[in-house]
C-alpha cells in the first residue's frame, strides 16, 4: 500500500468508513439485477404454452363419489420447466461473468445458480415423494390453505422466488429482497385479480404464469432503469 492511499491523520474512522464506502461502490458494480428477473420472466411466460398445448399423463386413478381423481402430471411442462431454469441459471451466471469481466471485478453469481439448480432438482423429488399423499379423497373438498402454500411455495416459480432470496443476501440487496418477498406473496396468495375465475382446461394456469412473469419483467425493467440512473455521467 502506498502512502497515498493512507489518510495524513491516520484516523481509524475515517479508514474505517473509507473501506466500507469502498466495498459498497465495489458491490453496486457487480450488481447486474435485471439480468436474472428478465431471464425468469421470459422463463415463467414461456411455460404457458408449455401447459397448454403439452401432454398430460393421469396416473394412479381412483374411484371417488360418481366418479374417479387421478394423479396430473404435466409432463411437457414439467420437462420445459427443469430445461429451461437450468439453461437460465446458465445464462444467468455467464452474463454477470462477463459483466465481472468487463469491470475487473469479482462476482457471487455461482451460489445463487447453484442454489437455483439444486432448488428445482428437490423440490421436484418432493412433489413425485409426496404425490400420493396429494390427491385428495373428496375431490369437492381442497387442500388445506398451509398444503397448497407449501406446494406453490415448493412449485418451480416458488423455487424462482426463494432463489432470488438467495441473490439479494450475497448481494447485501435491500430492494431486491423486498422485491423477492413481493414475488413470493404474488405466488403464494396467489394474485392473479379474479382472472383465473374465467379460464380452465389448457389455459388454468395462463393467469398466474402472465401475471408472476410479468412481476418479473417489470421488475427487471425497473432495476435496469435504477442502474441507469445511478450510473455516473
Amino acid at each position: 500500500m502506498t502512502s497515498d492511499a493512507v489518510p495524513a491523520d491516520g484516523d481509524p474512522r475515517r479508514l474505517l468508513a473509507d473501506t466500507r464506502r469502498l466495498a459498497r461502490q465495489v458491490r453496486l458494480a457487480q450488481r447486474v439485477t435485471w439480468l436474472p428477473l428478465l431471464v425468469l420472466g421470459l422463463v415463467t411466460l414461456g411455460a404457458i404454452p408449455a401447459y397448454a398445448y403439452g401432454r398430460e399423463v393421469l396416473s394412479d386413478c381412483r374411484p371417488s363419489g360418481d366418479g374417479e381423481v387421478c394423479q396430473v402430471w404435466f409432463q411437457t411442462a414439467s420437462i420445459y420447466w427443469w430445461t429451461a431454469l437450468v439453461l437460465a441459471y446458465l445464462v444467468i451466471a455467464g452474463g454477470y461473468l462477463r459483466v465481472a469481466r468487463a469491470r475487473g471485478l469479482g462476482t457471487r453469481v455461482a451460489p445463487y445458480a447453484i442454489v437455483g439448480v439444486v432448488l428445482v432438482a428437490l423440490f421436484t423429488a418432493l412433489h413425485v415423494v409426496a404425490a400420493d399423499a396429494l390427491v385428495p379423497s373428496d375431490p369437492g373438498r381442497p387442500l388445506p390453505w398451509v398444503v397448497l402454500a407449501l406446494l406453490r411455495l415448493t412449485d418451480f416459480s416458488g423455487s424462482i422466488g426463494l432463489a432470488l432470496l438467495v441473490l439479494a443476501w450475497l448481494e447485501r440487496h435491500p430492494a431486491l429482497l423486498v422485491f423477492a418477498l413481493g414475488y413470493l406473496a404474488v405466488v403464494l396468495v396467489p394474485i392473479n385479480f379474479g382472472w383465473g375465475v374465467h379460464w380452465g382446461g389448457r389455459w388454468e394456469f395462463a393467469p398466474m404464469l402472465a401475471i408472476s412473469g410479468g412481476v418479473l419483467l417489470l421488475g427487471s425493467a425497473g432495476f435496469a432503469l435504477a442502474q441507469r440512473l445511478r450510473r455516473p455521467g
